[in-house]
Formats: structure tokens, sequence, C-alpha cells
């Protein structure tokens, strides 16, 4: 049954025209009738393999995108201790109220991009098996490129603020192991971006996806 299935899917073009040819051998059929009849079949089988190894290529893309996109949602967001909104919160420890404005300003941020997120995630799901994969997949991947680029906006925001402001070394540690973490992400994401190129038009730059800066006190 399976090496009928193979047959049936990438065969079918090599067994019609050895069927042809035997026949017009055993029939006699003059060469310039039969030729172009196998030429035309061979044309159109490599065409049709063609097609179907790149439907392949794209189901594995969004296979892969899904999946990239499945562990920011659930490293990076929501209570995660990794999430950088998390990380953001615990500067209400410090007795500044100038950061608390702003920590309270990403605090209403974080609610957004939770539902974003988690919206995103669920439209994927629910698209897997749409019959236009390149269109699918161009516009899921600009979508999470958006979100992990005003992510990185608050990533660039607390870096610069723990440059220049006394921060307690235990935030700073879990902010090393986000880092690490994240920017272990942000590759796998430029990889799997360059891998695309191959099969879709992405209009996204690899290194538009940003890496996190670690937290280096001079003096």
């Amino acid at each position: 049954m399976y090496t009928f299935k193979i047959i049936v899917n990438r065969g079918w073009y090599p067994a019609l025209i050895t069927v042809l040819a035997v026949l017009g051998v055993l029939y006699r059929w003059p060469i310039e009738w039969i030729a172009p009849a196998l030429i035309f079949i061979l044309a159109l089988g490599l065409v049709v393999t063609g097609i179907k190894a790149r439907e392949r290529q794209l189901e594995r893309a969004l296979f892969k995108l899904q999946q990239l996109a499945e562990y920011f949602h659930r490293r990076f967001m929501g209570d995660s201790t990794l999430s950088i909104f998390v990380i953001i919160d615990s500067l209400f420890n410090i007795d500044n109220p100038k950061l608390w404005d702003w920590a309270r300003a990403c605090d209403m941020s974080q609610r957004i991009f939770n539902s974003w997120c988690g919206s995103f995630i669920n439209r994927m799901e629910s698209d897997i098996g749409v019959t236009k994969l390149t269109d699918y997949l161009s516009t899921y991947l600009n979508e999470f490129w958006q979100i992990t680029s005003q992510y990185h906006d608050f990533v660039e925001q607390f870096y610069e603020i723990a440059t220049k402001v006394e921060i307690p070394q235990e935030t700073i540690d879990q902010y090393h192991k986000f880092v690490l973490e994240y920017n272990a992400f942000v590759q796998n994401f430029r990889e799997h971006i360059t891998e695309l190129r191959s099969i879709a038009r992405t209009g996204i730059e690899p290194p538009s996806i940003k890496l996190a800066q670690e937290v280096v006190k001079t003096g």
C-alpha cells in the first residue's frame, strides 16, 4: 500500500512513459508521434514534482516557525522568570519612583504582548493546512518578526537603565540568564530566515532580529 502511494505521488510519470514506450514498440507507433507525448509527460511530471517538493519545504518551514513562536511564548512571555517584563517588575523593589512609573507602563504593555502573542499562536495552529502556503508563511513570519522586534525594544530599555542605575545583583543575574537563552533563540530565528530565502521571499534580513546585551558595570 505504501509503495503504491509512492508510485502514485512520485513515480506516475516514469511509469506512464515506460508504458507508452512499450506500447509504442509493440504496436510500432511512429516515433514522431510518440516522442512528443513522452517529452510532454516528462516535462509535466518534473513540474508537478517540483511544485510538490516546494510545498513540502513550505510545510516544514511553517512547522519550524510555529515551534519558534511557541518557544518564544513559553520562555519569554507570561509569568516565566525569563520574561523581560517579569525582570522589569523586580524594579519595584528599588526606591526610585521614576523607575516605578516606567515599570508600571511596561506592566500595561505586558498584558498587550501576552494577548497578542497568545492570539498569534492560536491563529497559527488553526491555519495549519491552508492552501496558500506562501501567503500564510509571509504573513505570519512578518507578524512574528514584529512581535520580537517590539519585545526587544523593552530589552534595550532595561539594558540602558541597568547601565545607569544601581540595580540589585539578583536582578542583573536574572537578566543575564535571560540574555543567554534569548540570544540562542535569536540565533535560531536568524538561521530559519536564512534557510527560508531558498524557497520564499521573506523581506526580512537576519541581523534585524537583534541580540540582547549583557550589563557590564564599569568603575
